[in-house]
């Protein structure tokens, strides 16, 4: 890889690590081209943003390969993950500690897995309130933080896909490929309500992005080393 390179522009597969923000992985690259080649500055970005509690593929784009993000972003997304059944919390995921608890007596395997398909297809979702979306000119998160409430739009998102792959109860896990703009989040909060039962998101993973996979993708800290041993 040389500088040239960068600058033309590359499209770089990181796996991004767990409590890592998405801005902080492409700080991390951006220092370490910069580090390398003595670049003043050099243009970067990612193409889907990933909470610092999930994992998985981050595509970034270097120079003129930014143009390309808005497609990318575009592209159809895989994930995996675990929601936990018969608790729920503020932001639908670890973030926020629980603050209601729920009967699990009740779930069956069947009803589980029936649940899934109410969930297929083009539906509405109302994002997360602790969300970077913004409202007024400020991110929801912000209104959350400050104990506001806000009225949330509901916004159309499509899934093709939603499996339960392990059922260990309180915890299942699954596989969903889902449009740009689907917060997982949303969904696990949205199925617990469907079983009966409250939930939340507690642990997601991003699998593939179009036909990009997570598996030929490699860690802020590789890409680090990779560049001092090549050029």
């Amino acid at each position: 890889m040389t500088k040239e390179d960068f600058l033309e522009g590359k499209l770089l597969l990181i796996d991004k690590p767990l409590g890592w923000s998405s801005f902080q992985a492409v700080n991390s690259l951006k220092w370490a081209i910069r580090k390398k080649f003595q670049l003043k500055k050099i243009k970067i970005g990612h193409a889907g943003t990933l909470d610092p509690l999930a994992t998985g593929l981050l595509l970034i784009c270097t120079g003129k390969s930014t143009k390309t993000i808005n497609i990318l972003q575009g592209q159809e997304k895989e994930y995996t993950g675990s929601i936990t059944l018969g608790a729920t919390t503020p932001s639908y995921d670890l973030e926020t500690e629980i603050d209601k608890h729920f009967p699990t007596d009740h779930l069956t395997e069947d009803l589980i897995q029936e649940a899934t398909s109410h969930f297929i297809g083009d539906i509405e979702q109302v994002p997360p309130v602790f969300s970077a979306l913004k409202k007024d000119g400020k991110r929801l998160y912000e209104y959350a933080r400050e104990g506001k409430t806000v009225e949330i739009k509901k916004r159309p998102v499509s899934i093709t896909e939603f499996e339960i792959t392990r059922i260990e109860l309180p915890i299942i896990d699954f596989r969903v490929v889902c449009s740009k703009g689907t917060y997982i989040r949303s969904l696990a909060h949205d199925f617990g309500e469907k079983v009966g039962s409250g939930a939340h998101l507690s642990a997601l993973r991003r699998t593939k992005i179009g036909d990009y996979n997570v598996n030929k993708a490699i860690s802020p800290e590789e890409f680090g080393k990779l560049l001092q041993i090549d050029s």
